[in-house]
């Protein structure tokens, strides 16, 4: 009897461990569909969007704002060429896109010049098809960086052709990318840059013009923010180092 009671267990354990296979593999499809076809999440390792952005911010990119395209999918596995259901982005959103040099490195950026358009810094003014972009000096900026120093930085609206208003940072108005020649975009790229002037790489150093191919999405909401002072394990400073005034605001 006992034997007959191990030859019956032995198919129901062998069946609930298939479907517990079942659940996981159908789970992993389900978000890398989300994930290419809908929402994918990124966090931010660096400064150079400041103020809109800051370090240990996470973040949601809406995949279907622009189409898709080869990167829109996990390791631009797909053989797509160009962009599928295609949609043109509008000056001034804040995008990721895959760095052209390696088509790999996932960058972030504002888009500035649209193709066509001339784009110009002189003495740290933008020039868009030779207009002077209209910027206004506002209360300076305060926050603290990597390494746990205050910071007041110069801050400014600046407004784009189109009437869309963004903040940006300027530590001076002669620094390395504060004097550029004339950029003209060619057809089928875009012009980027970071919000924190001083302190991007970005089409005015060597990102170059980004082709409309390697736009991943466009930054929708932050989700999540912490200032990086807690280690992972830290459990007891978590609530100090998160960001709670920064969850679930929308990225202009």
């Amino acid at each position: 009897m006992a034997q007959t009671i191990t030859t019956k267990a032995t198919p129901k354990k062998q069946d609930g461990f298939l479907e517990t296979v079942k659940t996981v593999v159908y789970a992993i499809l389900i978000a890398l569909v989300i994930r290419s076809l809908a929402f994918e999440p990124f966090n931010i390792p660096s400064g150079s969007m400041i103020p809109t952005l800051l370090e240990g911010d996470y973040l949601f990119v809406s995949k279907y704002s622009y189409g898709y395209s080869r990167h829109s999918f996990p390791l631009s596995i797909v053989p797509i060429s160009g962009r599928i259901m295609g949609e043109t982005p509008e000056r001034g959103d804040v995008i990721v896109f895959k760095l052209p040099r390696d088509n790999k490195t996932d960058y972030i950026k504002r888009l500035i010049g649209l193709p066509g358009d001339t784009v110009q810094v002189k003495d740290g003014r933008l020039f868009i098809n030779n207009e002077l972009v209209d910027r206004q000096r506002v209360d300076d900026f305060v926050y603290t960086d990597r390494f746990g120093s205050v910071r007041r930085v110069t801050q400014y609206a600046e407004t784009l052709p189109g009437g869309k208003t963004h903040m940006v940072l300027e530590e001076g108005d002669s620094r390395s990318y504060d004097n550029t020649r004339e950029y003209t975009v060619p057809p089928g790229h875009y012009f980027m840059m970071g919000d924190n002037r001083d302190n991007s790489l970005d089409s005015r150093a060597d990102v170059g013009f980004v082709p409309a191919e390697n736009l991943v999405g466009r930054a929708e909401i932050l989700f999540f923010s912490t200032d990086g002072t807690a280690a992972i394990w830290e459990i007891w400073r978590w609530p100090f180092a998160m960001r709670f005034s920064r969850f679930f605001d929308r990225i202009n």
